[in-house]
């Protein structure tokens, strides 16, 4: 069928973005397509050639799309996508539109020197971190396809195999778009901004600004709770990487945390751990309180009250985050019901567990109903949850074994077995990264075969440090 990519974005926003075309490359090849979401998309495998950004169908309007940050902590006010493409967006068969777009498709004028490009690893990160979120129920940008451009690019490494990224989002609205259209003094700009995220994403909000900042907060607070649930570390939470549709985007220096401590960070270039493990739901607040800033005008003409019914709002997400979190360890420890103590009892396990694997613990913690060297093997033989499992077995739920399970994924992507994959995948050897997708595209479901993706690394594996690169 022919793909029709809509232009919702450019045609809504034209001060928010730049026509602009995809680099050429000498010789795109599909190497990895996303069968299921081509179909949610209503898209039969289009042509490497369309999805590399040529020979698109008439009316497309690509653009690069405008938008600021902070970054570390410090204000850029002129990003921009340096390299991706907004292609447009597609109504799939649920009804829902969804952006489509590229990374690694060549310089824009926001490129700030760059070349544009991007290489395979992160390419093939990216899908690979997208698909085993989505796996995890977690909201999250995806791939539709990964694609070789058939020339190097070069890096601090040397030359390495270019490559394209197709990512599908609900948008790609972000905190860091309404610091630039802020930031550009022009409020009708900001209320159009604002008017398009509440029809694309909050439509029973229109008009109520307030309503769309706390429904924002509150979409982002049980994401940063669902990250935590499960131990990633997205590495780079700038204002940029936050999304208005409260979906995971940009896997660039990710991880999944395996040893749990508080302080675990990836990123080669967050040397104060701004943006470790324990801090994110910190980071979470932050972010929204720069968001809040580019809101109040339209919150309230008066300054005052606008500042004091944002803060209310800002206020109230350490609690919203706290709830989902309880939510999700109340499934992750078969509990039953609600209990005053669970929060105490939660933390108690998670002070037990520190340096140990995060997800085995979860994992193995069912078979500790019955048998607690299930558990004890992985604490090095400890008995610092000995005190803590009589109390834990007196609010477990009838079924909590099979809750658990269903709550507590066994595949992740292991940092030793994605570094293995895309170095096989540099070789031209995908068959590693295809089995490692297989394994955490079904992340709860015990299967033969697979135990080397549910094993912590090896000890020579050593410190793990992730790169921005994408």
């Amino acid at each position: 069928m022919t793909v029709h990519f809509q232009s919702d974005y450019a045609a809504a926003l034209p001060d928010l973005c730049l026509d602009w075309t995809s680099a050429d490359c000498p010789d795109p090849r599909i190497l990895k397509y996303n069968e299921a979401l081509g179909g949610l998309l209503g898209m039969d495998r289009p042509e490497a050639r369309l999805l590399s950004g040529h020979d698109l169908p008439p009316g497309t309007r690509p653009v690069a799309q405008a938008y600021a940050g902070h970054q570390f902590g410090g204000f850029s006010p002129r990003l921009g996508d340096g390299r991706a493409l907004l292609l447009g967006e597609v109504r799939g068969t649920d009804g829902a539109l969804r952006d489509v777009a590229l990374k690694g498709s060549g310089a824009t004028p926001f490129s700030r020197g760059a070349d544009g490009r991007a290489a395979l690893g992160p390419v093939l990160r990216e899908y690979l971190m997208g698909e085993a979120m989505a796996a995890l129920n977690i909201p999250t940008t995806r791939a539709l396809a990964a694609l070789t451009t058939g020339e190097d690019v070069w890096r601090e490494e040397g030359a390495l195999p270019g490559a394209i990224l197709v990512r599908v989002a609900a948008s790609h609205l972000r905190v860091g778009t309404f610091q630039y259209a802020a930031a550009q003094g022009d409020l009708e700009q900001v209320r159009r901004l604002a008017d398009y995220a509440i029809a694309r994403h909050y439509p029973d909000l229109a008009g109520d600004y307030a309503g769309f900042f706390a429904a924002v907060a509150g979409r982002q607070a049980r994401l940063i709770a669902q990250w935590m649930l499960v131990g990633f570390v997205h590495g780079v939470m700038n204002t940029d990487n936050m999304t208005i549709s409260g979906q995971t985007i940009d896997y660039g220096p990710c991880a999944f945390m395996e040893a749990y401590a508080p302080g675990t960070v990836f990123s080669s270039i967050d040397r104060q751990g701004r943006y470790a493990y324990g801090n994110q739901p910190l980071i979470l607040g932050w972010n929204l309180a720069r968001l809040a800033e580019t809101l109040l005008p339209l919150i309230d003409a008066d300054e005052g009250r606008a500042v004091e019914r944002a803060t209310r709002i800002l206020e109230g997400v350490a609690g919203q985050y706290q709830d989902a979190w309880l939510e999700g360890m109340r499934s992750k420890l078969g509990l039953d019901g609600t209990d005053p103590g669970d929060r105490d009892l939660a933390e108690a396990f998670l002070v037990g567990i520190e340096g140990a694997d995060w997800t085995l613990c979860f994992r193995r913690l069912s078979r500790a109903i019955d048998d607690p060297s299930a558990l004890r093997v992985l604490l090095a033989g400890a008995d610092r949850l000995d005190d803590w499992l009589p109390r834990w077995r007196a609010r477990l739920a009838r079924d909590a074994a099979q809750r658990m399970e269903a709550a507590n994924p066994l595949y992740i992507p292991r940092n030793e077995r994605v570094e293995e994959a895309l170095a096989a995948a540099h070789e031209g050897d995908m068959g590693p990264f295809d089995a490692l997708l297989a394994a955490v595209s079904a992340p709860f479901h015990e299967r033969g075969g697979l135990e080397k993706y549910a094993l912590p690394a090896s000890e020579g594996f050593g410190t793990y440090r992730t790169f921005c690169g994408t």
